[in-house]
């Protein structure tokens, strides 16, 4: 098993890696990952409920509108 701080580390080392990858290879790609505004809204219950999917933004996006109504107030306000 990893302890929590390993796998906080993972998981923060693959978020970056992800964001650094979508703003420099494919500017497109970063615009579907949402707005800086939008991904700090919903970081938290991203990680919460759909941290399975992460780097695929496409499979994170889905399942945070499957996910719509456990989302804290200010995401979801992102998915109106």
């Amino acid at each position: 098993m990893i302890p929590p701080t390993t796998r906080a580390r993972i998981v923060c080392a693959a978020t970056a890696c992800t964001a650094f990858a979508l703003l420099t290879v494919a500017p497109s790609a970063a615009q579907a990952a949402g707005t800086p505004d939008q991904r700090r809204a919903c970081r938290q219950d991203a990680m919460t409920f759909c941290r399975a999917y992460v780097p695929n933004v496409k499979r994170i996006t889905a399942c945070m509108e499957k996910n719509v109504k456990k989302l804290s107030p200010l995401c979801r306000k992102q998915f109106r």
